[in-house]
């Protein structure tokens, strides 16, 4: 999930996205603070569906940072009720620069940055988020997915400490 809040007089938007190595996935605007309720139905309503027809046989993973509300008693509930479905991979707790994602929500700041006008209302700037998320190359994406294990790694070797990453 990421804010965006280009200019702060005029208020933010907020929204909640998924992508694979395959494609970009969901991007959904959060109109309320995201809390374990409205994470839980993100997951239920719009990710389980999605990733029981990308993998019916049970084989995909799904990633999330470890924010607050992915912890909540509830979420965590509704993932073991749905282990079969697909793997919950264990994740440190609000690691931004290991979460892949954090380097599309980048592509779609810098985006943004380049418009000329630049959005002047949150419907305009919901558009150009949108816009934005749809026009990320394929190749980036999948560079990203590939990249994981790489920095995982770097993570483990240097027992926690700095790496290039």
């Amino acid at each position: 999930m990421h804010e965006y809040n280009p200019s702060s007089w005029w208020g933010s938007v907020m929204v909640w996205g998924m992508f694979s190595w395959h494609d970009l996935g969901l991007l959904i605007r959060v109109e309320q603070r995201l809390n374990s309720t409205t994470y839980l139905s993100i997951v239920a309503d719009q990710v389980h569906p999605i990733m029981l027809m990308a993998y019916p046989n049970g084989d995909g993973f799904f990633q999330q940072d470890n924010a607050p509300c992915h912890g909540a008693r509830i979420v965590q509930e509704w993932f073991q009720e749905h282990e079969g479905d697909f793997t919950l991979l264990r994740w440190p707790p609000q690691s931004p620069y290991l979460n892949p994602i954090e380097h599309l929500w980048d592509e779609v700041k810098r985006a943004i940055r380049q418009l000329v006008p630049q959005p002047s209302n949150l419907t305009e700037l919901d558009s150009a988020i949108h816009q934005a998320w749809c026009q990320i190359p394929c190749i980036t994406f999948q560079h990203l997915v590939e990249s994981v294990p790489r920095k995982v790694a770097a993570v483990l070797k240097a027992k926690s400490g700095s790496t290039k990453y």
